[in-house]
């Protein structure tokens, strides 16, 4: 039987972007969160993610990151602080008891690296093998409605991180190239009385290189929604970054499909994404102190997280 060039170049390229799930977890099972001895890297306190989940594959934390990242560990990143002002932990969800859920949980700020006051909880993966040129993650995510304060909040809010993406770090020895990727909640306008997500681009030095805002689609608080985002490395007509969020009992709602730089704009040979923060919570001592002033905390919480390589947007 003969075989066309054309049908046998679709069918390779079929394959080669059949999706494949590199982790996934339900935080349930033997999942936690714990210390790593006499571990202190950028400048930061460490923890981890250690554990399976129950009744799910690829869902090992102690092993299945082992082919992808050089460190072979999800680590749990404070730069500094102390429980009393930060912590991660998997717990009973709120209000069901039966599911376990990964809990952020941040009351306050302290002296971080270059002497700069943060506040901070978030999750690493550094080191990735070979570099991500494209990946897929979701995850759902319970805002809780201590959330809702910061829509009285007298200025823009621009720094409160929900995830972060790094072509290469910066800080370590890529960093002529280094490229950042934000994904922010919060509201350009002072006056606006509901939160939005960011995304914008940096160049080394922070320079801006691209900046989104869809007012259209509000964050929800105090609710469950699934969030979804796809990374492609590439140029301003070739790069690709990709978010949408499905409140539950209601459709899919696409935020951003933007087509730009996702690598430093002057690269010569991009190598792909060497490092994100899949669950992030990172802000202002000001964003902090606000809240902590109307009697609330910041707390969010993580389920069913998934991260693909080869998945594309539907």
């Amino acid at each position: 039987m003969m075989i066309s060039i054309t049908s046998w170049a679709q069918e390779v390229k079929n394959k080669q972007l059949k999706p494949q799930l590199i982790i996934q977890s339900n935080f349930e099972g033997t999942t936690r969160v714990v210390p790593i001895p006499g571990t202190k890297d950028y400048g930061a306190s460490i923890e981890r993610l250690a554990g399976k989940g129950a009744k799910l594959r690829n869902s090992d934390w102690d092993k299945d990151l082992i082919p992808v990242i050089k460190s072979g560990i999800l680590e749990v990143q404070y730069t500094g602080g102390d429980s009393s002002k930060r912590y991660a932990k998997v717990v009973p969800e709120p209000g069901n008891p039966n599911n376990h859920v990964l809990k952020f949980w941040l009351d306050g700020s302290w002296t971080a690296d270059l002497g700069l006051q943060k506040a901070r909880v978030q999750t690493n993966l550094y080191g990735i093998k070979g570099g991500f040129k494209e990946f897929y993650q979701s995850v759902r995510v319970f805002l809780s409605n201590d959330f809702a304060v910061l829509r009285d909040y007298p200025k823009r809010i621009t720094w409160l991180t929900l995830s972060e993406f790094w072509n290469n770090e910066w800080w370590v020895k890529e960093e002529k190239y280094g490229f950042r990727n934000g994904l922010c909640i919060g509201k350009l306008d002072p006056n606006e009385t509901d939160l939005n997500f960011l995304l914008n681009a940096e160049d080394p030095g922070q320079k801006e290189v691209w900046r989104y805002n869809n007012t259209n689609v509000k964050v929800p608080i105090g609710k469950w929604f699934t969030m979804e985002y796809y990374f492609k490395e590439g140029n301003k007509e070739t790069g690709r970054f990709y978010l949408a969020i499905t409140p539950d009992g209601e459709p899919k709602k696409v935020v951003y499909d933007v087509h730009n730089f996702t690598h430093m704009t002057t690269d010569p040979a991009p190598n792909g994404l060497t490092g994100y923060n899949p669950m992030k919570l990172y802000t202002s001592p000001e964003i902090v102190a606000y809240v902590k002033s109307k009697g609330k905390t910041l707390q969010i919480y993580w389920d069913d997280f998934k991260l693909w390589k080869n998945k594309r947007p539907q």
